[in-house]
């Protein structure tokens, strides 16, 4: 199975809504369950993006909207000083 690059729009109680994050996962991941997908993006804010925080998060809901090729999810990321609210919209890169 070939890579692809995915795209994640990230919106954070933290740093308001100019956060766009660049991926690398299967390019199955779309049609598997949105937790997948979610989880994948969450490595890579985990070791790449954020690697001297160790993150954790919480999804509150989430949604895949297979037309338009998007998973819109809803949670908390766990830092070290406390939780921010997040929304993050993820999709494979056209």
């Amino acid at each position: 199975m070939a890579n692809i690059t995915y795209v994640a729009q990230m919106m954070d109680a933290a740093d308001g809504p100019d956060a766009s994050y660049e991926f690398e996962a299967d390019e199955t991941l779309f049609d598997r369950p949105r937790m997948e997908l979610i989880a994948r993006f969450m490595e890579h804010v985990d070791h790449v993006e954020l690697p001297k925080e160790d993150i954790g998060y919480e999804i509150y809901s989430a949604f895949k909207n297979r037309d338009l090729k998007v998973v819109t999810a809803m949670g908390a990321l766990r830092l070290a000083h406390g939780e921010i609210p997040f929304m993050v919209m993820i999709s494979p890169k056209t």
